[in-house]
């Protein structure tokens, strides 16, 4: 006891002086202090040191002062400290209100939650093949992978496929809109039978190549834990097959305004404009001026998909919309803006015939480069204000938001950059096809159009390079340094084709414009295109679809109700 009694007055002796240098009257001496805590110390020697660290504590708070206790990990205050003097005690106070202020604070929050996460794949398992898209080059590589091979991961917003060929034909009732899509379970059934094999209805919103990792972001976050829904997978294999985006030249006015025609959504969107503007026209009360407009259907772009879609719609209103709407028929007009030449892809000839076709049937083509879209009208760059009430926007594609956010080596265009084996030269086990990706430079080959069959047949190369790579023991991540990948993708043209409407088509069989081959125009073409394309939708109910529909429609005509 008689001990306990000195500590605590050697604790008082130490807070008085503290006490007193603080007050700014002379107060002790450097000197005094020291030997305070010395003698405190002493009287501690063989006790337990937080006794020591409690009453000084006690005493601190009693006289209104506190000193600085040493770390948790000292066995006691053994030390004088460096510099113990009058003038220090602004700093003990200060550092007392900042000890206050923090048991005051209110507790810190938990760390974020870990993000959920498919990790890699363990040396007894099969790899893991990451594919992201669900286009014309994914799903060809989903359908000829060899899944025995690899466990196959797809991960796109969208959970089919759109044979965009016909796409056009949709937005005014020739064929229906399921006729035209696939279901990407059914083009690969390993991603809903395969325990190892998934699809996740995701955008992909970034890629970690050195932790081989992808991270994602859930299409639809209701009822999901947290909105957005965040989530990354670990792949062994990485094929980006993300597509493009509508070009917009950066035209003020276009996103907002128009309607672009790439997903089956906007051909819905399309449908559903036209049967309104059709049925609001013949209200009463309405100006001419208004029904002109209401009734004017604008194309800009006079590539393939343009011209198809301005010849399925001068069909629509030369064949349905006469008989239906015969109040308001001679309103109705189809106007094709092009900067350039219509169908530049084609043969002079062919682009002649197309263009004095369309002209024959009522579509107006002008030539013109678009400055502004408003609302209501178009204003051209030579002043001319065009007026509209249905723009569909048809300009061509280029590289994504995603694509050009991506720390990847890019090539002519903004595409992500491959070699002469489609891979990404700085990224491990990844390789890029479809419309997002094209030859680097050194390559020495040009970068190859944004169609269909370009990307349907790489993605037929690649799912071949990956199984001869999974065969010389090279799937797993890091694998595939010694494999052989034995020729280089090249690419062949093999023509063009494109519907101009009433049952006329052009077809171009050439490898190219300068080379011989079969080039015509005409009805057998249209019985060309249009067997070509039933052969080539993806599942034979597809097809059974494609037939029925084309069929209903020669006898009946086509649907114009409007859904939703």
């Amino acid at each position: 006891m008689a001990a306990w009694s000195r500590i605590g007055r050697g604790a008082q002796s130490l807070s008085r002086i503290v006490s007193e240098g603080g007050g700014g009257g002379g107060g002790a001496s450097p000197a005094e202090a020291a030997s305070a805590l010395r003698g405190a110390a002493a009287l501690s020697r063989g006790h337990h040191a937080p006794s020591l660290h409690s009453l000084a504590g006690r005493s601190a708070a009693a006289g209104g002062h506190l000193i600085h206790a040493p770390p948790p990990s000292s066995r006691g205050i053994a030390t004088t400290p460096a510099r113990l003097h009058p003038a220090s005690s602004a700093a003990v106070a200060a550092e007392l209100s900042d000890a206050e202020t923090r048991e005051h604070e209110a507790p810190q929050a938990p760390p974020p939650p870990r993000i959920p996460s498919l990790g890699p794949t363990r040396p007894a398992e099969k790899p893991r093949l990451v594919v992201l898209g669900t286009g014309w080059a994914a799903c060809r590589l989903l359908k000829d992978v060899d899944t025995r091979a690899y466990d196959v991961v797809c991960v796109s917003p969208r959970n089919h496929m759109v044979f965009t060929p016909l796409l056009a034909s949709t937005c005014v009732g020739t064929l229906e809109f399921r006729s035209v899509v696939e279901s990407v379970s059914r083009i690969q059934s390993a991603l809903a039978t395969r325990p190892g094999s998934y699809f996740f209805l995701a955008n992909c919103t970034g890629i970690d190549t050195r932790a081989h990792e992808v991270y994602c972001t859930a299409a639809a976050g209701e009822g999901l834990p947290s909105d957005p829904y965040q989530f990354k997978i670990a792949y062994d294999k990485l094929v980006i097959a993300s597509g493009a985006e509508p070009l917009t030249f950066n035209i003020k006015g276009v996103k907002e305004n128009a309607i672009f025609l790439r997903e089956v959504s906007h051909a819905q969107e399309i449908r559903r404009k036209l049967l309104t503007n059709l049925m609001l026209s013949e209200n009463p009360g309405l100006p001419e001026e208004e029904k002109a407009r209401l009734l004017h259907c604008v194309v800009v772009g006079g590539g393939p998909t343009g011209v198809e879609f301005s010849g399925e719609l001068s069909d629509f209103i030369m064949r349905d919309v006469r008989e239906r709407y015969a109040h308001v028929k001679d309103y109705v007009k189809v106007t094709l803006i092009e900067a350039n030449e219509i169908l530049s892809s084609f043969d002079v000839g062919l682009r002649q015939y197309a263009t004095n076709h369309l002209s024959k049937y009522g579509v107006k083509l002008v030539r013109g480069i678009v400055k502004e879209v408003k609302p209501t009208e178009i204003t051209l760059s030579d002043g001319t204000r065009v007026p509209y009430g249905l723009l569909v926007w048809s300009t061509g594609v280029g590289p994504s938001e995603f694509v050009k956010s991506l720390d990847l080596p890019k090539s002519p265009g903004g595409r992500i950059g491959v070699d002469e084996w489609l891979r990404v030269p700085s990224a491990p086990d990844v390789f890029a096809l479809g419309d997002c990706a094209g030859f680097l430079e050194q390559t020495g080959k040009p970068v190859l159009p944004a169609l269909a069959q370009v990307a349907e047949r790489e993605g037929k190369y690649l799912a071949r390079l990956l199984g001869k790579v999974a065969a010389q023991g090279g799937s797993k991540a890091h694998c595939a340094g010694k494999a052989s990948l034995g020729d280089p993708f090249v690419y062949k043209h093999m023509g063009s084709m494109a519907s101009v409407g009433r049952y006329k088509a052009l077809v171009d069989l050439r490898e190219n414009k300068d080379a011989k081959g079969v080039s015509m125009a005409g009805f057998l073409s249209w019985v060309m295109w249009r067997s070509a394309y039933l052969t080539r939708v993806v599942s034979w109910r597809n097809r059974f679809y494609v037939a029925v529909n084309w069929a209903t429609t020669l006898v009946f005509g086509r649907d114009n109700t409007r859904i939703g």
